[in-house]
């Protein structure tokens, strides 16, 4: 300590560090959803890495000038303001969507939300306590028809100004079993909702949305890009989802058009549905398997797989402000991000997804399984031999 004291060009390099330092570091209490996390961790990597890796001047040096990088690029993260900016969510009638239409119109955005019952309670709720500037619409994101209309409407709106954003939400879970077990009809089904409907959802609007150089942003799921068992049908839709956005972000930039993919951590939400949806989906499940899949996995253990739901449901965080807060920053921001992570651990799971060997995490994620075992790994085996 005593020589960076005694050095002047040291002690300037420190000076310098600390001005910057505490300019990035003023800007980015300022920033919205996990700009907060993944700078601080990115900013003190490369902080070590420039001090450890030379003398103490050069790397105070390094450092000085990561600071100012650092400012530069929290300044391009600051948020545009809302006036005039019309946006449209699928999927409100209830959970993630039903809270950023809520959200977004008490930051001042004009707000179209769609929903599956424009008669029932949640789109109630959004015209009674929401202001004049939201527009409830029925659309069924597999609805050709719908689609239309509510882009009829939508245009009818903004004229010239276009549609700044893009949000599509709406997505089903399905009956989460193994994927031997999910009829072709389920699979189909969540394509449907989750994959084809935000595509024609987006292919639809994109005019509108190339008109305003806006955003078009996609809720995925952390399904997506982590191998997560009995979702098979609903994972395999939100991966094609997520690399429909990854496509789309390419070919757009030179409309001036910015896709955000959302990848949330666990929720609360109703996408699963009521129990009666439930009751339906087993019993659909239980019609459609063959007698010997039947016989091998029994119907106790296929019965079982519905507390996966109620499990699924107890780990979910019923605090969407870090979610509302990244779609936000996807809407508003100069440059927004590609991929946001909002949800407990969700970005450290998708960064050790990145770095761990697929052997190391199927032996680990092995040993993470529900209590039931199917009828025949649960015999002993004399019987099986008999």
């Amino acid at each position: 300590m005593g020589s960076v004291c005694s050095d002047p060009a040291a002690g300037l390099c420190l000076a310098i560090t600390a001005v910057l330092g505490g300019m990035a570091f003023g800007k980015l209490k300022k920033s919205p959803g996990q700009m907060w996390n993944r700078t601080i961790c990115l900013a003190g990597l490369w902080g070590i890495t420039c001090l450890l890796g030379s003398s103490l001047c050069w790397g105070l040096v390094l450092f000085s000038l990561s600071c100012f990088f650092l400012y530069k690029y929290i300044s391009s993260q600051e948020l545009l303001p809302v006036q005039q900016k019309t946006i449209l969510i699928t999927g409100t009638d209830s959970g993630i969507g039903h809270g950023l239409a809520k959200y977004l119109d008490e930051l001042g955005f004009t707000v179209f939300a769609t929903v599956l019952n424009e008669n029932g309670s949640g789109a109630e709720e959004l015209r009674r306590t929401c202001s004049s500037r939201l527009s409830v619409i029925q659309m069924d994101v597999t609805n050709s028809e719908q689609i239309r209309e509510a882009r009829r409407k939508v245009e009818e709106k903004v004229q010239d100004r276009g549609l700044w954003a893009l949000i599509n939400n709406a997505g089903i879970l399905g009956f989460p079993a193994e994927g031997e077990l999910v009829p072709i009809t389920h699979f189909r089904q969540c394509m449907d909702v989750n994959f084809f409907g935000p595509v024609a959802v987006t292919k639809m609007f994109l005019p509108l949305l190339r008109k305003s150089k806006g955003r078009l942003v996609n809720i995925s799921s952390m399904a997506a890009k982590i191998r997560m068992k009995k979702v098979a049908s609903y994972a395999s839709s939100k991966a094609a989802l997520t690399m429909f956005s990854e496509v789309l972000r390419q070919e757009l930039l030179k409309w001036g058009v910015k896709v955000s993919v959302i990848h949330p951590g666990g929720f609360k939400t109703n996408i699963a549905g009521t129990k009666e949806t439930w009751d339906k989906l087993e019993r659909s499940l239980l019609d459609d398997l063959s007698p010997d899949v039947l016989e091998d996995y029994g119907q106790e253990y296929i019965l079982a797989q519905r507390n996966i739901i109620r499990i699924f449901d107890r780990a979910g965080e019923a605090d969407y402000t870090p979610l509302l807060l990244d779609v936000h920053h996807a809407i508003a921001a100069k440059s927004p991000f590609a991929l946001y992570t909002p949800g407990k651990s969700s970005f450290l799971w998708h960064c050790v997804i990145s770095l761990v060997p697929t052997v190391v995490f199927d032996y680990l994620y092995k040993e993470v399984d529900f209590k039931t075992k199917p009828r025949s790994l649960s015999m002993p085996v004399w019987k099986k031999a008999t």
